[in-house]
C-alpha cells in the first residue's frame, strides 16, 4: 500500500463529485429484453454480482510475504515507513532481497485458524496479498519466485486458505500488485546514495507486453484455479500503466468470470488516498479510500481499507495499535455511509498473528455477535447525529449510540414510516417508549448504555426507513 499515515478532513464536494464520476452503481428502471443486451442490462448484472459484497460490509485484509522476515529492520537499522515497502525504503537490490526467500518458513501457518479468527470477528471475506510490490508470490506461480519454489516451506498457502474459506462460508479474495520491483521488465525510478529507489518503477518499453502476459498468467490462475471472488489491485501509479491498460485487463478478466469483482485500482484514474476515480477515467467496480472514511455518505460502492496500527505488513517496532473501540466505531462509521470496512492484519514470518491483533479481533467479534444485524446488508444513514451513527435496512433503523445521553432521551428526525416498536438490540424483550407526536421522535432510554463502545437501538418500522 502506498500512503503516508494521515487522517484527512474530506469535504462533501470531493466525495459527491467522485460518486457522480464513479459509475456502475445504478440500474435503469426500464424493463430490458433478455434477447437484446443493453447498457442497462450490463449495469443490472454488475449490481447483482455485488450483492454478497454489499451484504458483507466487513472483511479482513492480509499483508504477508518476504517483508515479514526483516519486519521493518535492515542491516541493523529500523527503516522508516511501512514494513512491506522495505525493499524500496531501504534501497535493497533484487539479489539481496531474494536472500529473504530461503528464510521464509511459516511453520505456524494454519489456514483454518486464520479463517476461523476472521469469521468469529464478524468478517465475511478475506483479501490476501497473492503478490505485493516486491514480486514474491504466495502461490505456485509460473515465474518461480514464490513460496513453493523459492522457500524451505515449499507449499502453496492460497489453496488451503481458499478451502478453509469455503468450509466456513467466508469469501476468498486476492490482492495483486501491478508494479513489480522484482521483474526484469521494470527498473528503479532512480538511485539514492547508490541504492535503488523502486517506487515508482520504470518500464523497459519493449518488455511491457511480455510483463502484461506474465501478469495475465498469474491472474488466470487466481480466477480459474483459486476461484477468487475479488481481485484487489494496487501499484497502478507508475506512468507506464495507463487507464486504457486497466480497461483492457478488466474486460479480459470478466470474460473468464463475469461475476468477478474488481477494485478501481486496476486503472490509473484513482485520485490519491481518497480512493475514487477521476471523471472520464474508470475501470472496476468499487472505490478504495485508504486509511480514510468519507465525511458523508457516497452514492456508489466503496471500501475503506485501514490498518490496526501504522503499517500493513508486520513490523516489530510498531506498537501504535488502535483501540477496539476505535476499530468498531470505524466499522460503524463506514457502514453508516454505505461502504465496506477492510481491516488489515500483518502476520509474522512464522505464520502467526500478532497478539494485539488477535485480542482486537476477539473483542470486535464480541460486539458483532450482538450487533452484527445493524451492520450486515445495511444502507447509508439518513442523517449523521452527534451522538453516534445510523444504519438502516428494510424494516429497521439502527441507532449506534456512542455517547449515552445523560438526559436519557435520544432525539431523531421524524420518520414517515409507521412505528412498530423500539428496542435495544442487546435486549429485544424490553421495549422503549417513543414520542412520535412532533417533528422529532424522542426515545426514552434506560439509565445505562448496554455497551461502552456502541449501544444499538433498533427502531422497527414498516418498510424502508425514510425521513418525513
Amino acid at each position: 500500500m502506498e500512503f503516508e499515515l494521515k487522517r484527512r478532513v474530506i469535504t462533501y464536494f470531493v466525495f459527491a463529485t467522485a460518486a457522480m464520476n464513479f459509475g456502475l452503481s445504478h440500474v435503469g428502471e426500464n424493463q430490458v429484453s433478455a434477447q437484446t443486451p443493453t447498457v442497462d442490462a450490463e449495469a443490472e448484472n454488475a449490481v447483482q454480482k455485488m450483492d454478497w459484497w454489499r451484504e458483507a460490509r466487513f472483511g479482513m485484509f492480509i499483508h504477508w510475504g518476504l517483508y515479514s522476515i526483516p519486519a521493518g529492520d535492515y542491516e541493523g537499522k529500523t527503516i522508516e515507513g511501512i514494513a512491506e515497502w522495505i525493499m524500496s525504503k531501504a534501497g535493497i537490490p533484487r539479489e539481496e532481497y531474494e536472500k529473504f526467500a530461503p528464510q521464509f518458513n511459516p511453520v505456524k501457518f494454519d489456514a483454518d485458524a486464520w479463517v476461523k479468527m476472521a469469521k468469529q470477528a464478524g468478517m465475511r471475506y478475506i483479501v490476501i496479498t497473492s503478490k505485493h510490490h516486491d514480486g514474491f508470490c504466495l502461490f505456485d506461480s509460473p515465474g518461480q519466485y514464490d513460496i513453493v519454489d523459492a522457500t524451505p516451506y515449499g507449499k502453496d498457502v492460497l489453496k488451503p486458505l481458499r478451502e478453509a474459506c469455503e468450509a466456513h462460508d467466508v469469501k476468498f479474495c486476492t490482492y495483486y500488485s501491478i508494479m513489480d520491483w522484482h521483474h526484469t521488465s521494470q527498473l528503479p525510478s532512480k538511485e539514492k546514495d547508490g541504492k535503488p529507489v523502486w517506487n515508482p518503477t520504470r518500464m523497459i518499453p519493449e518488455q511491457k507486453e511480455a510483463y502484461t502476459d506474465y501478469m495475465k498468467s498469474h491472474l488466470q490462475m487466481l480466477i480459474q484455479d483459486y476461484q477468487t471472488h475479488v481481485l484487489w489491485f494496487d501499484g497502478e501509479w507508475p506512468k507506464w500503466w495507463t487507464d486504457d491498460d486497466g480497461q483492457k485487463l478488466y474486460k479480459w478478466m470478466l470474460k473468464m468470470n463475469p461475476n468477478l469483482i474488481v477494485n478501481n485500482r486496476i486503472g490509473s484514474g484513482r485520485q490519491g488516498y481518497a480512493g475514487f476515480s477521476k471523471e472520464g477515467s474508470f475501470a472496476g467496480d468499487f472505490g478504495t479510500p485508504e486509511q480514510e472514511i468519507p465525511a458523508t455518505g457516497v452514492d456508489t460502492d466503496w471500501e475503506s481499507c485501514m490498518t490496526m496500527n501504522d503499517t500493513w505488513g508486520f513490523k516489530t517496532t510498531d506498537e501504535n495499535w488502535k483501540s477496539t473501540e476505535t476499530l468498531v466505531r470505524n466499522l460503524i462509521d463506514v457502514a453508516s455511509k454505505g461502504g465496506n470496512y477492510l481491516l488489515n492484519i500483518g502476520p509474522k514470518a512464522d505464520g502467526s498473528f500478532p497478539e494485539a491483533s488477535v485480542t482486537r479481533l476477539s473483542e470486535i467479534g464480541d460486539w458483532m455477535a450482538v450487533n452484527g444485524e445493524a451492520v450486515y446488508g445495511t444502507k447509508a444513514a439518513l442523517f449523521l447525529p452527534e451522538w453516534g451513527r445510523v444504519t438502516r435496512k428494510n424494516g429497521a433503523l439502527y441507532l449506534h449510540v456512542f455517547d449515552w445521553p445523560k438526559s436519557r432521551q435520544l432525539t431523531i428526525p421524524a420518520l414517515s414510516n409507521q412505528l412498530n416498536k423500539t428496542v435495544l438490540l442487546a435486549d429485544s424483550k424490553t421495549e422503549l417508549k417513543v414520542d412520535t407526536s412532533g417533528e422529532q421522535w424522542v426515545i426514552e432510554l434506560p439509565k445505562d448504555a448496554a455497551d461502552p463502545i456502541a449501544t444499538v437501538i433498533k427502531v422497527d418500522v414498516e418498510g424502508m426507513p425514510q425521513l418525513r
